[in-house]
């Protein structure tokens, strides 16, 4: 489904990505791990057009999509759930929700609302707090509409960045439970995130970044297996 090779991405003289080259399958949770500065987080921003690389391919089912921009890449069944949730603090969860759904909105108003009734089954507390301001949600309850906010338009893949920051573990479980729950339901998923135990637990491959290239590839259960990968480059005792 997803083709990246040889991905180049510099931020002025720093050299964020450096040849990065990995492949998502459909119907896969692909997992992406490292340390912070990794070039984790520009990795997602490149395929979903936020950032433009200076040199690579980025394959969706098969079309190039390096260097389009982000409303290209999202109408092409892409969709973005940022780090650090970025919802709108100042509109409800019902306004967030429904902004995800703009590039369908004015074609099938019906299948809109459908799918806002189904993250309102997927996340029972988005329901009861439809009509809150989304700025007053604990950080559990905004990942949930962050994630919801970008299922709306129902994408082939979804790209998440570090959807377990700052919660507690009880929600991060209930996340990754959600993210398996997608698999299931058949969305591919792209998974950046730092707590690379969880992510490879649920993950069907995984891809270990460091200094901007992929330093190892394997299942999630080799990587959890393998000592160099969790010890040299995560920093984590076995």
């Amino acid at each position: 489904m997803l083709v990246i090779d040889d991905l180049k991405v510099s931020y002025g003289q720093a050299k964020a990505l450096q040849g990065a080259s990995l492949k998502v399958n459909a119907g896969e949770i692909v997992a992406v791990i490292g340390r912070n500065g990794a070039g984790k987080t520009t990795l997602l921003r490149a395929v979903s057009g936020l950032v433009r690389p200076s040199s690579g391919s980025i394959k969706f089912h098969g079309r190039e999509i390096a260097g389009l921009d982000p409303d290209a890449v999202k109408r092409m069944g892409i969709s973005h759930v940022p780090q650090g949730r970025m919802i709108f603090a100042d509109q409800t969860v019902e306004d967030n929700l429904l902004l995800g759904a703009y590039i369908i909105f004015g074609k099938d108003k019906s299948r809109v609302m459908a799918n806002l009734e189904r993250e309102y089954a997927r996340f029972p507390r988005l329901a009861e707090r439809r009509k809150q301001l989304a700025g007053t949600l604990s950080g559990g309850e905004q990942q949930m509409l962050a994630i919801s906010r970008g299922l709306m338009t129902d994408p082939p893949l979804i790209a998440l960045d570090e959807p377990s920051l700052g919660l507690a573990p009880i929600i991060v479980e209930q996340i990754l439970k959600n993210i398996l729950d997608l698999k299931r339901q058949g969305t591919t998923v792209l998974l950046v995130e730092q707590m690379a135990q969880a992510a490879l637990q649920v993950a069907d491959h995984g891809y270990l970044l460091h200094t901007g290239q992929v330093k190892a590839y394997g299942t999630g259960e080799e990587l959890l297996g393998s000592q160099e990968v969790m010890r040299r480059y995560l920093g984590e005792a076995v």
